[in-house]
């Protein structure tokens, strides 16, 4: 074999494991919060030992960062890129709370990064800080979805863009959990909450 085959084998093998590690930590995150994540554990449930998670992450705090960016990565690939894909305002804002609704179903992430939100609000911490420069990216653009929707008459005038961006994705979030993987009434009642919010009317 190779010096550059073993390399590559290697780097697979490095790379399944980082990735089952990441799977582990989101769902450990999701049930218990980052203050009761056990390495240890995180470990266990991806079929490893303690000295895997080590040999990746120098500890807690980066293992917990590699998960947000984790999931942004595929949240973005999933639902924000498609959806800005479309061509007018409101269909971006719509087809965002329809594939959010679809990712939901498969993924564990809308549940990581609504737990940390939550236990991380008013400290100063670095999964905190990377969690509100990803939403406050994200309140910027729906906010310019806001406007731009307002300026082609697609959705009415009302409260603040950025405002109505912040309770978008606020109702996005909470019903894409609530009735996750409900198929295939998840995807319907998001959108429903969604156009609600925006003040447009349901599909006929």
């Amino acid at each position: 074999m190779s010096d550059a085959t073993v390399r590559r084998t290697q780097a697979d093998r490095r790379a399944k494991t980082r990735s089952s590690l990441l799977a582990a930590a989101a769902r450990g995150l999701s049930t218990y919060g980052y203050a009761n994540l056990v390495l240890e554990q995180v470990a266990r449930d991806a079929g490893y030992t303690r000295g895997a998670v080590y040999h990746l992450f120098a500890n807690k705090e980066e293992l917990a960062l590699a998960v947000v960016e984790w999931i942004g990565e595929t949240w973005d690939t999933d639902v924000r890129r498609p959806s800005l894909d479309e061509a007018v305002p409101l269909a971006s804002l719509i087809t965002m709370a329809r594939r959010h609704a679809f990712y939901c179903r498969h993924h564990d992430g809308a549940r990581v990064m609504l737990t940390l939100r939550v236990e991380f609000t008013g400290q100063d911490h670095p999964v905190g800080r990377a969690l509100d420069e990803a939403y406050h990216r994200l309140e910027a653009e729906c906010a310019a979805l806001v406007r731009a929707g307002r300026d082609d008459g697609s959705i009415p005038p009302g409260p603040p863009a950025l405002l109505m961006a912040k309770s978008f994705l606020a109702v996005l979030e909470s019903v894409g959990i609530e009735v996750a993987g409900e198929a295939p009434h998840d995807i319907e009642l998001t959108e429903r909450a969604v156009r609600g919010i925006l003040g447009v009317a349901a599909r006929a």
